[in-house]
């Protein structure tokens, strides 16, 4: 029989400092005008967004986050590189999904009175992002590394973004997150000797969380035509696309030990969860990258390659100005490399809606 390994009794504050080491990549939280979402139009939706709302209130992943007995067993075994790139991925995976929690609930509290229907999906997408949290949570407490959430949501610094932000930002978190799910999910059902933790196993109920909250936000996008039917939102579409492409990239590979424990290429598992979150976002977005531009892909890695300079620059003993001198030149060539991104000719996915699929 196997023994639960014992865990280690961590202080609320030292756990959460562990999580938080902040760079570019480190999950912000947010906050918005909340006035603004007040006064939100949504007559030219609003058929699809009741018709989410009911499923939201049908709740069908009420029963799904529910530890069994396979999460008892002792993960010792798990070492080294692998361990470390896990555990990484769980902490920024639980503050990804504290953030959508704090920001959904406040958004649900501040539009009670004013936009029922707007307040009633935001508690409920807040109920889930908090499921998953605390979900994730209790798997890091199997590695000895929990949050402490009620810490982070006193003593985290907020950062605002204008409400039509948070709406690209969000839908495309949202879908890059079913994506990403969706995929390892699918990767272990065909080999199943690399699911070495049972949270895989819930990969598939997780992602349609992920892709409901996404199909909401896709809503919200179109029922507010200056966030598709002007030259300014084909720009900011683009930008918003390539910010969140570019931070999924450089985070993969700074992963790789854990995406290659499943058995996945690192390069390859980015390439794709890109690609499909690039085809998805043309059912919403009126102008999409080209990811098959033979530029895209390899500045994207160039960059990768910087951000690992940057890493060992980070790492070493110099006084901090130093190290800020000396990353200033990898930083700029970072930027160049995404300007040129932005600059490869967009595809236009308003001319494509009617046989995008």
């Amino acid at each position: 029989m196997v023994k639960s390994p014992v865990k280690p009794n961590l202080e609320g504050s030292a756990a959460k400092t562990k999580a938080l080491k902040e760079n570019i990549l480190t999950p912000r939280f947010y906050t918005t005008d909340f006035e603004t979402a007040a006064q939100l139009d949504l007559s030219a939706q609003e058929m699809e967004l009741q018709a989410m709302l009911a499923e939201m209130r049908a709740d069908y992943n009420r029963h799904h986050f529910v530890r069994d007995e396979a999460f008892d067993e002792s993960w010792e075994h798990i070492t080294g590189e692998a361990r470390q790139a896990f555990i990484d991925y769980l902490e920024r995976s639980c503050v990804s999904e504290f953030s959508g929690f704090l920001l959904f609930k406040e958004l649900s509290r501040k539009l009670k009175n004013r936009s029922p229907l707007l307040a009633e999906m935001f508690n409920l997408m807040a109920r889930d992002e908090a499921r998953h949290a605390g979900f994730l949570n209790k798997a890091m407490g199997d590695f000895g590394s929990t949050m402490d959430l009620a810490y982070l949501t006193k003593n985290r610094v907020y950062t605002f973004f204008p409400l039509e932000w948070v709406i690209y930002t969000v839908y495309l978190s949202e879908k890059i997150g079913y994506w990403r799910y969706i995929i390892i999910y699918r990767h272990l059902e065909k080999h199943p000797e690399n699911q070495f933790y049972p949270l895989f196993r819930y990969f598939e109920s997780w992602c349609q969380d992920e892709n409901r909250h996404g199909d909401i936000f896709k809503a919200l996008l179109r029922s507010q035509p200056k966030l598709w039917k002007t030259w300014q939102s084909r720009l900011w579409s683009r930008f918003f696309l390539l910010t969140v492409f570019a931070t999924h990239t450089l985070t993969v590979h700074e992963r790789t030990g854990f995406y290659r424990v499943l058995g996945l290429d690192p390069t390859e598992f980015d390439a794709e969860v890109i690609r499909k979150t690039n085809e998805t976002a043309a059912r919403a977005f009126p102008s999409v990258l080209d990811t098959e531009h033979p530029e895209f892909f390899n500045r994207l890695r160039r960059c990768c390659d910087l951000n690992v300079q940057m890493s060992d620059i980070d790492s070493s003993s110099q006084p901090q100005w130093v190290k800020a001198l000396r990353k200033l030149p990898l930083q700029l060539l970072i930027v160049g490399h995404l300007l040129r991104i932005y600059l490869i000719k967009p595809i236009d996915a308003e001319a494509l809606r009617g046989i995008v699929r």
